[in-house]
């Protein structure tokens, strides 16, 4: 019998990089062309040090962060905010909830647009900067949200079956267009619950208007960006990353956070507190945790690629 030979798949394409002439860019937003500036990219692409440089050529910019988890407080290393790289750029949605807290996308749409008019009003520009996708199309795109609130008991419950009886359910429940409801089993089950939740009860849909965005990706191989993500964290892991979150379970920032909401949180949170709990060792965390950043990463650049086969238009730059 022979041995199956497998080819692996060839590593996708990168975009071609583009120069971005700064002095049209702020001409677009001024003639109304544009009402929005975004710098978006994975995981260790550079973006913050980017759109602050931006910020700085465009000039009387303010940013508003996209990132999931930097809402939080107390939750600093781990989240990678990086506070001192903004210097004087005034900065927006980092910091706003206590850690331990469900914050979720509707309250972040309803936040966002909150920011974006407060610095449209007084004059100044706007720039979304982040790597959560779904937060960024949330933004941009004007997505009509359902405000339905967290039901602990019904997560657990979901939690009991697998994937695709979850999928089933969803099925029987609302249209599947695509996989974006069921792409990680958190969404998936966040999905069910908003689509039993309307089943029962009246719902509040948010109801904003897309912007008229000039996308800039920050670019980066793969290789070069694990590098960059190996690097970066063991310089967190150095600075204190474990304790930060030993301190969160422990109220040392705010009221103490229980290990299974950090462990939601995902990536840092999950793995450090595990190894904190006693259920790897700091190697296996490491690896592990590693690991999961470097599919992270992919994951958010096959997103944002995504965004580009939807029809938007993303200038991809190399830093």
């Amino acid at each position: 019998m022979k041995r199956q030979i497998i080819i692996p798949p060839a590593p996708a394409e990168l975009p071609e990089p583009e120069t971005i002439d700064v002095e049209a860019l702020r001409r677009s937003y001024l003639n109304g062309e544009i009402d929005l500036v975004c710098v978006l990219g994975p995981t260790a692409s550079g973006k913050t040090r980017y759109a602050v440089q931006l910020a700085r050529e465009l000039g009387n910019v303010e940013i508003i962060s996209a990132d999931s988890r930097q809402v939080y407080r107390g939750m600093t290393i781990g989240t990678g905010k990086d506070l001192d790289e903004y210097c004087e750029i005034p900065y927006h949605l980092i910091d706003i909830v206590d850690a331990g807290e469900k914050y979720d996308i509707y309250r972040y749409q309803h936040d966002f647009e909150a920011a974006y008019k407060d610095i449209v009003e007084r004059g100044r520009i706007p720039l979304l900067c982040g790597g959560s996708g779904l937060y960024i199309e949330a933004a941009t795109c004007g997505y009509n949200l359902p405000d339905v609130p967290p039901n602990p008991q019904l997560r657990a419950e979901l939690e009991q079956f697998d994937d695709e009886k979850l999928i089933a359910r969803l099925a029987s429940l609302k249209p599947l267009h695509n996989s974006t409801d069921y792409d990680t089993r958190k969404r998936l089950i966040r999905a069910l619950e908003i689509a039993i939740y309307e089943a029962e009860h009246p719902v509040n849909r948010s109801a904003f208007l897309p912007k008229n965005t000039f996308y800039i990706g920050t670019l980066v191989s793969r290789e070069v960006r694990n590098e960059r993500i190996d690097r970066r964290l063991d310089a967190r892991l150095e600075e204190g990353m474990v304790e930060e979150i030993k301190g969160l379970m422990e109220g040392r920032f705010g009221p103490a956070v229980k290990a299974e909401d950090l462990i939601y949180y995902g990536l840092e949170y999950k793995f450090v507190t595990n190894y904190l709990i006693g259920n790897c060792s700091y190697e296996q965390m490491r690896l592990k945790l590693a690991t999961a950043i470097h599919q992270f990463a992919k994951r958010q650049m096959t997103w944002f690629r995504g965004m580009e086969r939807r029809g938007i238009r993303i200038h991809w730059v190399q830093v």
